[in-house]
């Protein structure tokens, strides 16, 4: 049985063109959205996804747009309002030394050097240089973990295990 993994959303329609305006939920966007790829469409109330072939990928605000082959006009694409875009697991590729999908990365427990555990990852923020982990701490609060050298020390995916080095103010 094949698993799938989410890569984003399609919330609206985008111009006459067949775009759609999808929120990403991929690590990487460029890669996914490439020319050429294919993309599954899952809807409600269908049993089989749809498969689509990227025909074009930019950005536009907080937003991917992308096309399709083949589905050309706003007609072709209004159905697809709400629905998920996945690829499946044997699509994902093998990744460098240090990076790590963010499913590999979600729910893992971090822990200081100390052993001190501060909490469970339960999301990873983009906003630019680098990825910061938003770890839920006990009490309910959330940590901002930064994914930098000088915090992270070890990622265990397999053991879902973070250690990191809390830098001064980090865990305030």
């Amino acid at each position: 049985m094949e698993r799938w993994f989410n890569v984003g959303k399609i919330v609206n329609t985008h111009g006459i063109r067949g775009e759609v305006r999808v929120i990403s939920r991929t690590d990487f966007p460029e890669e996914r959205y490439k020319k050429g790829n294919k993309l599954y469409i899952f809807r409600e109330r269908d049993s089989e996804p749809v498969e689509v072939t990227v025909k074009s990928h930019r950005v536009h605000k907080s937003f991917d747009l992308l096309s399709f082959e083949g589905y050309d006009s706003i007609n072709d694409v209004e159905p697809f309002k709400g629905a998920m875009l996945k690829v499946p697991e044997s699509q994902l590729g093998e990744l460098n030394e240090g990076e790590y999908y963010f499913h590999e990365i979600i729910d893992c427990t971090v822990v200081t050097e100390a052993g001190e555990t501060i909490g469970k990852v339960k999301e990873i923020l983009t906003p630019g240089a680098n990825d910061v982990w938003v770890v839920r701490r006990q009490d309910g609060t959330d940590a901002l973990i930064p994914y930098i050298d000088d915090v992270v020390m070890h990622v265990d995916p397999e053991r879902k295990i973070i250690i990191i080095r809390p830098m001064e103010g980090l865990l305030e």
